[in-house]
């Protein structure tokens, strides 16, 4: 072998580890990603759980408020659907926003929901429930769009976009 034929060796053994060094990368980032919107997604589950035994026990108690009720049950069921969505594929941008959107419009209808106060110790405990799961919420979407942002970078750094190109990783939504 000539020495400008080990040069073209050495450099082609270093591309491709370099290539399998970014696509590892890409691989754990996205891995990372999936296992924060899993929490994401626990939370979800349970607040919609929640939702719904409160707007059951709600039914009876507020009579003149089934408007508000009905529209807090259609969000609810909107938001679970589009956590549904998001969570057969959380890297997908569009999946995501829909999530963020229906999470909006859940927001908006819990918030136009009357306090209620005579409906006893279980919307109480409810309430809580909520209370807690909203909060453990915020910080599990924090914690995903880290991980977002982090894979989203990786996926538009130069050369690594190469090899997201190659092999299809996409720019990821945030909640």
């Amino acid at each position: 072998m000539t020495s400008t034929q080990i040069g073209v060796a050495i450099a082609a053994v270093v591309l491709v580890c370099w290539l399998v060094g970014a696509y590892n990368r890409l691989v754990s980032l996205r891995n990372v990603l999936v296992e924060r919107f899993a929490a994401v997604d626990a939370l979800c589950r349970s607040r919609h759980a929640l939702i719904e035994r409160q707007v059951a026990l709600l039914a009876t108690a507020l009579a003149g408020a089934r408007p508000r009720l009905d529209a807090l049950h259609a969000a609810a069921r909107q938001a679970d659907a589009a956590r549904a969505g998001a969570q057969a594929r959380p890297t997908l941008a569009n999946a995501v926003t829909s999530l963020r959107v229906a999470e909006e419009i859940l927001a908006d209808a819990r918030s136009r929901l009357p306090v209620q106060t005579m409906a006893g110790d279980e919307l109480a405990d409810i309430n809580a429930g909520l209370a807690g799961d909203d909060a453990s919420l915020t910080f599990a979407r924090r914690e995903f769009n880290a991980a977002v942002g982090e894979y989203n970078a990786a996926v538009q750094q130069f050369p690594t976009v190469l090899v997201a190109w190659l092999f299809g990783f996409r720019v990821g939504g945030m909640l």
